[in-house]
C-alpha cells in the first residue's frame, strides 16, 4: 500500500520551509489570504475592468484574456507569498483533491475550507463596497450576476447544465492533476506557482464563456452571496462539480503513482 505523504511534506515550499512548524492558524490565515487574493484580483478585474467603459464600447476593458490572466497571476502570487506556510490550496476543490491523493492532512481539511469561504467573502464584500461608491454601480453588477457562475440563461454562451457540470468536473481534475504533478518535484520548486497559475488561466480561457468559470466552490460561493437568486440556485453545480472532478482526480493519482515492487 502506497505510504501517504505528511502535510509538512506535500509541496516543494512546504519540504523548504518546515512547513510542520508552522501552527494551525498560521495555515488557516494562510489560505483565509490566498483565497481573499484570487477573489479579489479575479472578480475585481472581471467586474471593475473587464469592460471599460461598456460592454458595447471595450476599448479599454481587459475582456476575457485579461479575467483569465487576473485569476492567474493572482494565485502565482498568493502561492507564492504563503504557499510555503499552508500548501497554497485557496480552492476546497484543492483541498479536497489533494486529501484524496494523501496529500494534505486530514485534520486540517475543515479549517482549510472554513477559512477559503471566508476569504473569499472578505474579498466580494470589499468589491461590493466600493461598487457601492458610484451611484447605480452596484445594481448593475447585481442585475448581471456579480460575475457568478451559471448555466441555460446564466452562461456567458448559453450552455446548458450537463455541458457547464461536465466542464467544470473536467477542468478541475485537471487543476488538480497539475498541482499534484509540479509540487511533487524537487526540481519544479522554483517555477510551481507559475505553473499551477498559468494552468488557471488557461483553464479560464477555455471555460469563461461556458460558465464563467469556477473550479473553485469558494469563490462561487462569494460571487452568488451578491448575486442574487438565480445564482444562489445554481451554486449547487459550482459546489459539486469542482469538489467531484477534484476528488477523482486526487483518487486516480494516488492509484497511478503508486510504484510497483519487484522482487
Amino acid at each position: 500500500m502506497a505510504k501517504k505523504t505528511p502535510v509538512s511534506t506535500s509541496t516543494s515550499e512546504q519540504r523548504r520551509e518546515d512547513a510542520a512548524a508552522w501552527s494551525p492558524l498560521a495555515r488557516y490565515a494562510s489560505e483565509f489570504f490566498g483565497t481573499f487574493l484570487l477573489v479579489l484580483g479575479g472578480v475585481g478585474t472581471a467586474l471593475f475592468a473587464a469592460n471599460v467603459p461598456s460592454a458595447t464600447d471595450n476599448q479599454q476593458g481587459v475582456g476575457y484574456l485579461g479575467v483569465a490572466l487576473a485569476f492567474g497571476l493572482t494565485l502565482v502570487a498568493g502561492i507564492s507569498a504563503v504557499g510555503h506556510i499552508s500548501g497554497g490550496h485557496f480552492n476546497p476543490a484543492v483541498t479536497l483533491g489533494l486529501l484524496a491523493a494523501g496529500r494534505t492532512d486530514a485534520r486540517h481539511v475543515a479549517g482549510y475550507i472554513v477559512s477559503q469561504v471566508v476569504g473569499g467573502l472578505v474579498a466580494t464584500s470589499i468589491i461590493a463596497a466600493v461598487l457601492s461608491g458610484k451611484p447605480g454601480a452596484f445594481a448593475a453588477a447585481q442585475e448581471g450576476g456579480f460575475a457568478s457562475n451559471g448555466y441555460g440563461d446564466s452562461s456567458p454562451s448559453g450552455f446548458g447544465l450537463g455541458s457547464v457540470f461536465l466542464t467544470e468536473a473536467v477542468l478541475t481534475g485537471v487543476f488538480i492533476a497539475v498541482i499534484l504533478s509540479i509540487t511533487a518535484k524537487q526540481e519544479y520548486q522554483a517555477v510551481a506557482p507559475l505553473g499551477i497559475g498559468l494552468t488557471l488561466t488557461l483553464i479560464h480561457l477555455v471555460s469563461i464563456p461556458v460558465s464563467n468559470t469556477s473550479v473553485n466552490p469558494a469563490r462561487s460561493i462569494a460571487t452568488a452571496v451578491y448575486g442574487g437568486a438565480t445564482p444562489l440556485a445554481q451554486l449547487w453545480v459550482f459546489i459539486v462539480a469542482p469538489i467531484l472532478g477534484g476528488v477523482v482526480a486526487g483518487l486516480v493519482v494516488r492509484v497511478a503513482g503508486r510504484k510497483r515492487l519487484t522482487s
